[in-house]
């Protein structure tokens, strides 16, 4: 999962973005609404993790900007406030949860594997589920093969990012530059959906 982690204290912030990338998380750490915003500008998230106290705003606002914006991405607020107004606030903001300050980082991993246990991604009209290896479009079950699988895996978990040929060479059997081109092809006409060559690196899933 990709999380977007905004926290204007840089120690907390820092500390609990390093613990959520040992336990396999991409995060990205901003620490004003002005990061933020241009962060959630050019990449797609699968959730946010949002301070509520920030120092030019709150992030009930910054949320309720995104929310006016069509961004209905997950979210979690870290808070030392209990306010029942605030809760309300985050709730009708469709907020998933609150998780109040002093915490520990155990305490977070908890809510987000409680929160996502499916583990099921999303892209668009396209539901992945890695543990059964099994592809949804618009709900009905797409089979594509299991190397093809493996390599839009890939792509679709580091969504938004070039990934190396020879990372999504290590799903083919006997790999070769051809035999991922004819897989890549593949993917893009089960799925009916874009996937950028880029010379001399790899491949890139766009983010949507």
């Amino acid at each position: 999962m990709k999380l977007l982690l905004l926290e204007d204290d840089q120690i907390l912030g820092e500390t609990l973005q390093h613990f959520l990338v040992r336990e396999g998380y991409e995060v990205d750490l901003a620490l004003s609404e002005e990061e933020a915003e241009e962060l959630t500008f050019h990449i797609k998230y699968d959730l946010y993790l949002f301070d509520i106290n920030l120092p030019s705003g709150n992030g009930l606002d910054f949320l309720k900007s995104l929310r006016h914006a069509q961004d209905e991405t997950p979210t979690i607020f870290i808070t030392a406030l209990t306010d029942m107004d605030s809760m309300a606030q985050g709730f009708e903001l469709d907020a998933m949860d609150y998780i109040k300050k002093p915490f520990e980082p155990e305490e977070l991993l908890i809510r987000l594997k409680a929160k996502f246990r499916d583990d099921v991604l999303y892209y668009d009209k396209i539901q992945y589920d890695p543990k059964n290896n099994i592809l949804r479009k618009e709900g009905e079950i797409v089979h594509i093969g299991n190397v093809p699988c493996c390599i839009f895996s890939k792509l679709l978990m580091r969504r938004g990012n070039v990934v190396t040929q020879d990372v999504l060479l290590e799903c083919l059997e006997q790999p070769s530059g051809n035999a991922l081109r004819v897989a890549i092809a593949k993917i893009k006409q089960k799925l009916g959906i874009e996937i950028i060559n880029i010379r001399g690196e790899g491949y890139m899933l766009e983010a949507l």
